[in-house]
């Protein structure tokens, strides 16, 4: 059994920005030749959190607006009022969501769905340099 660190920079938008990084996991894995076992996905930071769902258009759509029917950005929180920085519904959403997500791996592969991607969202209120923690587990 080995143990392998990564890590993956984004630059996001903010506002409930999705962006799908299973490209990169699944390259990452290949590239360390590991054949099974299971991978994490870490978000430090508490504006951001780590998933899956299907990428496509309408349901990022619909995720987005989920979030704003949920956790509306234009609401007054006890967090704003604390720190003056605008973004407690970001970490209501982020909290929501959770920061981090483990996915076995089976000969080499990630163990998805057909429809299925890892995404990475980005709820705080302004653009960011994101830096995830990827920790692969196995042989």
């Amino acid at each position: 059994m080995r143990v392998v660190n990564h890590q993956l920079v984004l630059k996001t938008k903010g506002y409930s920005d999705i962006i799908n990084i299973t490209d990169d996991l699944e390259s990452i894995l290949r590239n360390e030749k590991f054949k099974n076992g299971v991978m994490v996905v870490a978000c430090p930071g508490s504006t951001g959190a780590v998933t899956t769902c299907e990428y496509e258009s309408g349901l990022i759509e619909d995720l987005k607006e989920l979030f704003e029917r949920l956790i509306p950005q234009n609401k007054r929180y006890a967090h704003d009022a604390a720190w003056g920085d605008g973004n407690g519904f970001s970490h209501l959403r982020a909290s929501l969501i959770g920061p981090s997500l483990s996915i076995p791996f089976n000969d080499g592969r990630l163990v998805l769905g057909t429809w299925q991607q890892i995404i990475f969202i980005d709820f705080d209120n302004r653009p960011r340099d994101r830096r995830l923690h990827i920790q692969f587990i196995g042989d």
